[in-house]
């Protein structure tokens, strides 16, 4: 009976255990290469994070250049994603051909989550010469050997190019980057153009150093903000104890059920009357040995300043809680090895476990270091 009770006591354990990590979704920040923007929600990457990961609409893929690319719907076509701003909620977009005009002609936003923030109307023309005398910049993705094709903003552009050798081609509106307070003569409409979105609604949660993220239930989608500047640990740290305290603990179960069936067995031979001598010995549980509080306050700590200047430039992200460093964020380093963390998360560590996260080596105290 009491055998039993261990069994359905430790089963219940791996259960919990491994129902927490099932229902707990990673969704890490990825890119495409490393000079492409960083991809998380509500953008995600397919075929590399889960669907979960990002929200409706806001699906990137990589070309076969790494590239990030953005594929608009009612036949827009695709764009390169030169930049994100997440805090902002804005993006900016460019043609993979070098021919942005040719996809301002059919840019088409009404069924897809992102809308510009500036409009500026261009008046595009076909001209059957190309005019040396008036300053006006051609299109020349747009033109040929027989043609040229202007785009202007300005009434006066307008007066210059109705001239019978020219055809009007329409008016568009470009998402720029910025309002014009003054009306352009030509353009060649090469410059980037930038789009925002209003769903899902995460600046409040950015500008507070959080991170969006989508929370499935069993009948809606429901937006969460998590990681926020004093309001506990990041979530990776949180994995950290709840990994670095489970497993233990399940060791230490499995040792307890092993000790109490040697018991067992050892009683029922002692019964029998051919004298048997158990050599069973009872595993000893597995305990976590951290580094006390005076060593541990010992590292030195940083207030990450807004260049975001680091010892190693290419170490941006916490290994732990894995998101990215943000200015005024304190920042410890193990003197050992060098490697920077966010106080908070490898404080939590260090508490459970004696050596450094990423390269597992015991670092030493080092006390007095400033």
């Amino acid at each position: 009976m009491e055998l039993q009770k261990t069994i359905a006591l430790f089963l219940l354990f791996c259960y919990l255990i491994s129902s927490t990590v099932a229902n707990t979704e990673f969704c890490f920040t990825s890119a495409c290469s490393k000079n492409e923007p960083l991809i998380r929600f509500p953008f995600r990457l397919r075929n590399f994070q889960s669907v979960d990961c990002g929200y409706p609409g806001f699906n990137l893929l990589c070309d076969a250049s790494n590239e990030t690319i953005l594929r608009l719907p009612n036949k827009s076509g695709e764009f390169t994603v030169q930049a994100i701003n997440y805090s902002t909620q804005e993006i900016w977009l460019n043609d993979p051909k070098d021919c942005l005009p040719q996809l301002l002609l059919k840019l088409n936003l009404s069924a897809s989550p992102f809308s510009g923030i500036y409009y500026q109307d261009y008046t595009l023309f076909n001209c059957s010469v190309f005019y040396t005398m008036i300053k006006l910049n051609p299109i020349a993705c747009l033109s040929g050997l027989n043609y040229t094709v202007y785009a202007t903003s300005s009434m006066r552009g307008v007066s210059l190019l109705e001239r019978p050798e020219c055809k009007l081609i329409g008016t568009i509106a470009v998402p720029v980057q910025w309002p014009f307070y003054e009306q352009v003569m030509s353009s060649d409409l090469s410059g980037d153009i930038l789009l925002t979105w209003a769903n899902p609604y995460c600046k409040m949660c950015e500008s507070r150093g959080g991170r969006c993220g989508l929370k499935r239930t069993m009948y809606t989608r429901e937006i969460i903000c998590e990681n926020v500047r004093g309001s506990g640990f990041p979530k990776g740290a949180q994995y950290a104890i709840i990994v670095g305290a489970g497993v233990p603990a399940m060791l230490f179960f499995v040792g307890l059920l092993c000790f109490v069936c040697g018991r067992i067995r050892s009683y029922r031979r002692r019964a029998e009357p051919v004298l048997e001598f158990s050599s069973t010995v009872a595993p000893q549980p597995i305990e976590l040995v951290g580094l006390d509080e005076p060593t541990i306050e010992s590292y030195p700590k940083t207030i990450l300043g807004e260049s975001r200047r680091l010892p190693k430039p290419d170490d941006n992200i916490c290994p732990i809680c894995l998101s990215e460093y943000q200015p005024k964020e304190t920042l410890r380093t193990i003197p050992e090895c060098q490697h920077c963390f966010h106080a908070d998360c490898i404080d939590e560590w260090l508490r459970l476990n004696a050596s450094c996260p990423v390269c597992r080596n015991s670092p030493k105290c080092v006390h007095g270091t400033v």
